[in-house]
């Protein structure tokens, strides 16, 4: 992987804390999914329980990512925190 797309994809991750608005929760969720798609490739470990909705939308965010590069995922969240800046 270029180290030009990870220095890209480490200051999306600055560049987001930094938003003056917090994007709506479907969004937070890409943003959740891509960034851990892109650091840590496809989903692992155990699914959270039936009665944690959070994490169970997150794993399940991450999950629908399956398949796809580490790459690509660092491509996609940068393009979308810059959608989110502008």
């Amino acid at each position: 992987m270029p180290d030009d797309l990870r220095s890209q994809f480490e200051q999306a991750y600055v560049d987001l804390k930094r938003l003056g608005r917090r994007p709506d929760n479907d969004t937070l969720l890409r943003i959740y999914a891509l960034y851990k798609q892109g650091s840590e490739g496809d989903v692992h470990g155990a699914r959270p329980g039936f009665f944690d909705f959070v994490g169970t939308a997150k794993y399940e965010a991450w999950a629908a990512l399956k398949g796809t590069s580490p790459e690509a995922a660092m491509h996609d969240y940068i393009a979308l925190v810059r959608s989110l800046r502008d």
